[in-house]
């Protein structure tokens, strides 16, 4: 893959309780890259994301945050030193304003005032509109801006890491797009992203490395461009049709 890794996930095996999800997984992000996790229906995709923040049962394996075996830190820990995560569902205190909810890293991490303020002016450049609406409850803004709520809350005390499980879930398709062009911002802007997605071709067309995930293990890995350019192996792949070895 080239680059440096920031996360490695080592023959990790987890799930909930005594039920096995994930199987000997292993995969890396690295620093300057958009990672992209794909994969049918009950595949393990979220509990990937759980894993990582020590939010599922862990049976075995190591997950390592620039070198550090992070493994069993408390998901706090996780967001003191640099890793976030936007989670599919409650992802945002819907009866506080934008701001009062970007406000919540603040007082979680005990993040200084003038670094939250410029915090503040970094991702009101990413989202313009949420300037506007920093004073409005979010259960008052529509299903995207609740989102780019849930974004901006995960960017604005400036990580190095942030995981995005599933994003544009229950948006229409041209939130999805804008959503996820907002997310390769994020990315360029210095971040680096681990994104779990099922808008597959729109998630193509903005990362870099692609990890397949079928039944709780690694199926596939590669560029991106190559599953752009052989999708049909994508498709293969979902339905358990597995191809050699080309695209690792």
């Amino acid at each position: 893959m080239g680059g440096q890794a920031i996360l490695e996930v080592s023959n990790l095996s987890a799930g909930y309780g005594k039920s096995q999800i994930l199987y000997d997984l292993s995969m890396s992000v690295m620093r300057d890259q958009l990672t992209l996790v794909v994969g049918p229906n009950g595949s393990g995709k979220s509990t990937l994301a759980k894993a990582i923040f020590n939010l599922a049962s862990i049976f075995s394996g190591d997950v390592f945050f620039k070198e550090r075996n992070v493994t069993k830190l408390a998901p706090e820990e996780k967001i003191i030193i640099g890793m976030r995560m936007v989670p599919q569902l409650s992802n945002v205190f819907e009866n506080l304003t934008v701001r009062e909810n970007l406000e919540t890293i603040y007082f979680a991490i005990k993040y200084p005032k003038k670094n939250f303020e410029d915090g503040l002016d970094y991702v009101f450049s990413i989202f313009p509109i949420l300037r506007d609406k920093q004073y409005e409850k979010v259960r008052t803004l529509s299903g995207g801006e609740r989102q780019m709520v849930a974004l901006a809350r995960a960017l604005v005390a400036k990580p190095e890491l942030i995981v995005f499980d599933e994003p544009t879930a229950m948006l229409s398709p041209a939130l999805s797009n804008l959503i996820l062009n907002k997310i390769k911002e994020i990315n360029e802007s210095g971040v680096a992203v681990l994104l779990i997605e099922q808008n597959v071709k729109t998630a193509l067309r903005i990362s870099d490395y692609v990890y397949v995930l079928v039944s709780g293990r690694k199926v596939l890995e590669g560029v991106s461009e190559r599953f752009i350019n052989n999708f049909s192996m994508l498709e293969d792949a979902f339905f358990g049709k597995f191809p050699g070895s080309e695209l690792r």
